[in-house]
């Protein structure tokens, strides 16, 4: 059985893991840089910004509020909401380092087999005026064909391991196709299966990958074409691809929703995308090394 766990202790183990990190490895990411350190540490900022997907408070504002009312004494220099936000879109970078730290405690360099998939990112109401927000220049009017839905904002381009752990990942202009949005990604690995779906399946453009890269696209086949995969073979593809559906299902669903961000930046954008993989990360750290399992806690949960 899963050991059950606090909120407390949820936040006195995030802080631990990314404290540790810090003081080992991520304070070299930041020598340069001028200013005296402030009292509100990096690591307490890092550690709010990926905690904040684990309880499922609807506003940023909610978020740092209910920390200040219920936990000042594990945070008693807490900032203000907005010198959060501030604070956490400068050490994005250094969040998105934690990261790539967690997923190397797998050996995850040595991988050699991915899932490849895209899902819509939307930013601004498709009736509201794009053309003075932040993202006008960068998102773009997208149409997301299995799911009839027309929106503006980009696409999430995704490389995950075959258990679902997102490797890779890059924002691009809704309106890119799908072989647009793969080949931001598919330079960073080399001599790789990459398993995708139909979106992928032009043969021309998979020799041209495997040309470049040396990766090998596998996807399934239409039912009219005359060479057809081996039965065994796409029933093993349907598997994996479940996995990474399942990827975009707990993304979405769980914590602060995918598709509702709520930034009205670009940074802030991905800052919070940066914080939600770097928390779906931490999940799997904590399931895998300490046998917790946690979704999000329910607000009934958190607010007693």
């Amino acid at each position: 059985p899963m050991p059950s766990i606090t909120v407390e202790e949820l936040l006195t183990i995030l802080y631990v893991l990314v404290d540790d990190w810090y003081q080992a490895e991520g304070q070299r990411y930041l020598k340069g840089k001028v200013g005296a350190k402030p009292e509100f540490r990096d690591s307490e900022v890092i550690t709010l910004a990926v905690a904040r997907d684990f309880l499922p408070f609807p506003s940023e504002t909610q978020f740092v509020e209910f920390l200040r009312s219920h936990y000042l004494s594990l945070f008693p220099r807490l900032l203000e909401r907005t010198q959060f936000n501030r604070r956490a879109r400068s050490l994005r970078l250094l969040m998105e380092q934690f990261r790539c730290s967690l997923l190397a405690t797998w050996g995850l360099a040595r991988c050699t087999c991915f899932l490849l998939d895209t899902k819509p990112i939307p930013v601004v109401g498709v009736k509201r005026s794009n053309r003075h927000s932040d993202f006008a220049g960068t998102a773009s009017y997208g149409h997301c064909a299995s799911r009839q839905m027309t929106y503006f904002g980009y696409k999430l381009v995704v490389l995950t391991t075959l258990a679902g752990l997102p490797v890779f990942y890059e924002l691009v202009p809704a309106n890119a196709t799908e072989y647009e949005a793969a080949e931001t990604l598919l330079d960073r690995v080399r001599g790789s299966d990459i398993l995708g779906d139909k979106g992928f399946l032009s043969a021309p453009w998979q020799e041209i990958i495997a040309l470049e890269t040396g990766n090998r696209l596998w996807t399934p086949k239409r039912t009219n074409q005359r060479e057809q995969n081996p039965p065994q073979f796409d029933h093993l593809l349907r598997h994996y691809r479940q996995r990474i559906e399942g990827v975009f299902h707990e993304l979405t669903d769980t914590g602060c929703h995918l598709e509702h961000l709520h930034a009205r930046t670009l940074l802030g954008l991905c800052t919070r995308l940066i914080a939600k993989l770097t928390s779906h990360a931490l999940r799997f750290f904590l399931h895998f090394q300490f046998g917790i399992q946690i979704q999000s806690f329910s607000i009934d949960a958190i607010s007693h």
